[in-house]
């Protein structure tokens, strides 16, 4: 073999190990939150052309996310157990209750972030509970795997509730509406509706637009990240592609978008939905990215949901609820 192609081979191998290293590096920090005290990195579109090559060199901080409030309502805290371990859950009743809200936050989120939601639910009449996914706020363990384990944490709630009298909702955005849709298609869980949140298509799609918002190619990073993140954390993860497992789901379901989201594209959104077996509606927020859509839509997020809640149950495919 000529020398040069000898160099060439090496040069190639050697980039190969350093891409797989750095890869493997980046998905352990990206699945496991650190105990250590801290801020989150900032989202890729809010870091500075320095601080994304920073992020690129040495991988996020991510410490483990904390519940930095609690509810303003009456509530208790109930301690659930999951597969992935013990699961802290805020409870709340009210009077003659028209059914149950369970509610899934994101990633590295907690169940304190969805405290505003919650009480909008306890205002329409449901009681509500929230979740911490395992590895979050005060629940067992530092894991988190964007939503394939957190389908385990989704089927223990679930079930929790509909041992309890009245009919259960389900409200996950992000990573808990992905956790919601595999706990749907691959657990056999059957709660009485979905009121999901921007799910994205699939982990790649997801790793892809993380790479896009750093403006830094996504091949082969995006799918070595993929690959090791699924090994370090025993499962496949090319398999965590919420289209596929919204074909599976019969659940009356109602999806939500924001057209300003720059992590969930337009494509991936009408996939799951048009992926979606069951009874289905959708809204979209003019304007709104990968955010809580009360924010700027207050009045429009609560009516959605409020007809959701009441209708949805109820509906077929053709009959709309909410424009799209």
């Amino acid at each position: 073999m000529p020398r040069v192609m000898k160099r060439l081979l090496l040069f190639a191998t050697i980039a190969f190990v350093v891409m797989n290293v750095v890869a493997a590096f980046h998905a352990w920090r990206f699945t496991h939150f650190t105990i250590e005290a801290g801020t989150h990195t900032d989202n890729p579109e809010q870091l500075t052309p320095l601080e994304k090559i920073g992020v690129l060199l040495t991988g996020i901080k991510n410490p483990k996310p904390t519940n930095r409030t609690t509810p303003a309502f009456p509530y208790s805290t109930q301690y659930l157990i999951s597969p992935n371990g013990r699961l802290e859950t805020w409870y709340s009743t009210v009077p003659q209750p028209r059914g149950t809200v369970a509610l899934f936050h994101g990633y590295t989120s907690s169940k304190s972030k969805l405290l505003p939601e919650a009480s909008y639910f306890r205002s329409l009449g449901y009681n509500v509970l929230l979740t911490d996914f395992a590895g979050n706020g005060g629940s067992a363990g530092n894991v988190c795997t964007v939503g394939h384990h957190e389908a385990e944490d989704v089927a223990a709630v679930t079930r929790w509730l509909q041992r309890r009298p009245g009919p259960v909702f389900l409200y996950a955005n992000s990573m808990g509406a992905v956790a919601t849709l595999r706990a749907e298609a691959e657990l056999g869980v059957r709660p009485t509706a979905n009121l999901l949140e921007c799910p994205y298509g699939s982990m790649l799609q997801t790793a892809q637009s993380r790479f896009r918002s750093m403006h830094v190619p996504s091949f082969p990073m995006a799918n070595l990240l993929v690959f090791w993140g699924g090994v370090e954390n025993n499962f496949w993860a090319f398999d965590l592609d919420a289209t596929a497992y919204a074909a599976q789901v019969t659940t009356p379901t109602l999806l939500l978008w924001g057209t300003a989201d720059p992590r969930v594209t337009p494509q991936e959104t009408n996939a799951i939905y048009q992926a979606l077996r069951g009874p289905k509606q959708r809204q979209d927020f003019p304007g709104s990215g990968h955010e809580p859509y009360w924010w700027k839509h207050r009045e429009l997020w609560q009516q959605t949901l409020a007809q959701a809640l009441q209708h949805l149950p109820a509906t077929s495919s053709s009959s709309p609820l909410v424009s799209h």
